[in-house]
């Protein structure tokens, strides 16, 4: 294996704040607190660690230890296991390279809401105006002010996909600036990135403390906790459960993306790879369950604050209608008044049916919300009840930044170390110039976000460029290393790295258990995209102000098969052209 010049890591810490700082980032904020909230709260925490034990660790110490021995990125460290598996070293880097295009663009979006946080009111505290200034905005009126903000200020959506529309000034600007700041991280390669990893790494741990000590304090905060920890047992008889903790595991690992073995190729020969693997699996993990606390502490205020003014609405309408007395008509005998003003005054309360909200915690608990919209929407809901909200605010946001680019930093890296590798590019130019091409080419392509359809097209990006692809992948990597290579001569090279072999849990897991997950996760996806039948996506209707759902066009689903192919294709291709050159070389050496 060609030896890199030097170890980029100063010492092991480092090299485990690179990984956390990649592997940590806002699906641990987003995906995770849905994912509890959708499959049984507390009782999701059981397949999730079964699936951390039966793959998350397995898989990671795997990419880590094919790293750090081949001292290759992605393409490299799979050539040398065998020239037939060069394509899956590609497959990674076209992953990475799709999955960069699309998630700085959270990054543009983070700093649009960080450069509004210093308003005062924050400008999605309330609606805005109309035109004439005789009322509010009436697709504000519709939905709320955090919606209003989020879907029109923000992103001014089309009605669909095919209204693609033109680029917003201000969020070319953003995503310009997303991409200066991930170019400066890593204008020498991935060598400037080892300074920057103890920022992206501790910082959002400091904002989520500061976060839970405020969440805590919040009124009803516990209502949200409770909800999270109350296990419903039952869903754990859905195999949905099972495949989204497989599904969370894999993808908040990073693993198959080529970033880890990128991130390993730069350790020292004598790196313990095994420990490692299990420190960031547990920080990664503990991540999740500590960010849910955050969040479900901030669900549980806004839920309550929106349950509680629901019910002082329908006092203060009751009240008014029936001229009661002052203090007559409480949130505890709410329903006793409802009842005696349904006999006493049976055809003005029905009247007034129409116009009473029917008020629930429970109901405000089960809106589930994922991904941009608890990120963006939920969050800023919470954040403008709360007590200097400015400062919550910019704190929130500066954290989403700190997560998405030290996601980005090994999105990168797992693009440049093998393009730094190669002898006939790094020759060539300085890395200056390779950081600086990666990053405009990425920049470029990323404008299509910025357009009003943008936010359909990320939704395509983030839900197709990515999933069958990285499953294919790292089940080629496992099957590679354990019947190419061969799980003895893999035992050795970790003898010689660590100084000792791997025991039986690791040998079962590489050999059997953790394929056979993959395969059953694979299946699952590809029935999974057959049954669904048309695929379809959110579109937000600005006339009723909420998210109605559309096909795709015809167009949009070929962009989708365009997405999976393209990486997928790689390893039986990389595998074909190299055995055609093959196969030419001996005709050559024969006829000569």
């Amino acid at each position: 294996a060609m030896e890199k010049s030097r170890p980029l890591w100063d010492n092991p810490v480092q090299f485990v704040f690179a990984c956390i700082s990649y592997a940590v980032g806002l699906g641990n904020v987003w995906r995770f607190p849905y994912l509890c909230q959708m499959y049984g709260g507390g009782g999701f925490l059981i397949p999730y660690f079964i699936m951390l034990i039966a793959e998350g660790m397995p898989l990671l110490y795997l990419e880590l230890a094919v790293g750090q021995r081949m001292r290759q990125g992605s393409i490299g460290a799979w050539k040398i296991i065998s020239p037939y598996l060069c394509g899956v070293g590609i497959a990674s880097v076209v992953v990475s390279f799709f999955l960069s295009m699309y998630y700085n663009v959270i990054n543009a979006w983070a700093f649009w809401y960080l450069f509004h946080s210093f308003q005062d009111p924050l400008p999605w505290a309330t609606c805005p105006l109309n035109s004439n200034h005789t009322g509010y905005e009436e697709e504000c009126e519709k939905t709320s002010s955090t919606q209003y903000f989020w879907y029109r200020q923000t992103l001014n959506i089309s009605p669909s996909l095919e209204a693609s529309g033109s680029m917003q000034w201000e969020q070319v600007l953003c995503l310009t600036l997303a991409w200066l700041v991930v170019y400066l991280c890593i204008l020498r390669g991935t060598e400037s990135t080892g300074k920057v990893v103890y920022v992206t790494a501790s910082l959002p741990y400091c904002v989520l403390i500061i976060y839970l000590i405020r969440g805590l304090t919040l009124h009803g905060a516990v209502n949200g906790l409770v909800y999270m920890f109350t296990p419903k047992l039952e869903q754990l008889s859905n195999p949905k459960t099972w495949i989204s903790a497989a599904t969370q595991i894999f993808f908040s690992l990073g693993l198959g993306f080529g970033s880890l073995i990128a991130f390993a190729s730069y350790n020292e020969p004598s790196n313990n790879c095994q420990r490692h693997a299990i420190i960031v699996s547990l920080i990664n993990s503990a991540t999740s369950i500590f960010a849910s606390v955050v969040t479900f502490s901030i669900y549980g205020f806004k839920a309550t604050f929106n349950y509680e003014s629901c019910v002082n609405n329908v006092i203060l309408l009751l009240m008014n209608t029936f001229d009661l007395e002052e203090g007559s008509l409480t949130a505890d005998n709410l329903n006793e008044m409802k009842d005696y003003l349904t006999a006493t005054h049976p055809q003005e309360y029905a009247q007034l049916v129409p116009q009473l909200k029917n008020c629930s915690l429970e109901a405000e608990l089960d809106t589930a919300v994922q991904g941009t919209g608890l990120a963006f929407i939920v969050y800023s809901e919470a954040i403008k009840n709360m007590e200097v909200p400015q400062l919550y605010s910019v704190l929130y946001f500066f954290m989403l930044l700190m997560l998405g680019i030290g996601s980005m930093l090994g999105n990168t890296a797992a693009i440049l170390t093998p393009l730094t590798d190669s002898r006939v590019i790094a020759a060539r130019f300085p890395k200056e110039v390779i950081s600086g091409v990666v990053c405009l080419i990425n920049c470029v392509i990323g404008l299509i976000f910025t357009m009003e359809a943008g936010n359909y097209w990320f939704d395509i990006f983030n839900d197709y460029a990515a999933t069958l692809s990285l499953l294919l992948i790292v089940l080629v990597e496992t099957i590679a290393v354990c019947y190419i290579y061969g799980l003895r001569r893999f035992e050795k090279d970790l003898h010689t790295m660590i100084g000792r072999k791997p025991n039986w849990y690791w040998k079962i897991m590489w050999a059997f258990v953790s394929p056979l997950l993959i395969v059953s996760l694979f299946i699952f996806y590809l029935t999974d995209y057959i049954l669904t039948g048309t695929l379809q996506y959110q579109a937000w209707d600005a006339t009723q102000g909420q998210l109605v759902t559309k096909d795709y066009p015809g167009y949009a689903l070929a962009v989708i098969g365009l997405l999976v192919a393209a990486s997928t294709m790689c390893i039986p291709l990389g595998a074909l052209v190299t055995f055609i050159r093959k196969r030419l070389k001996r005709e050559t050496v024969s006829t000569v």
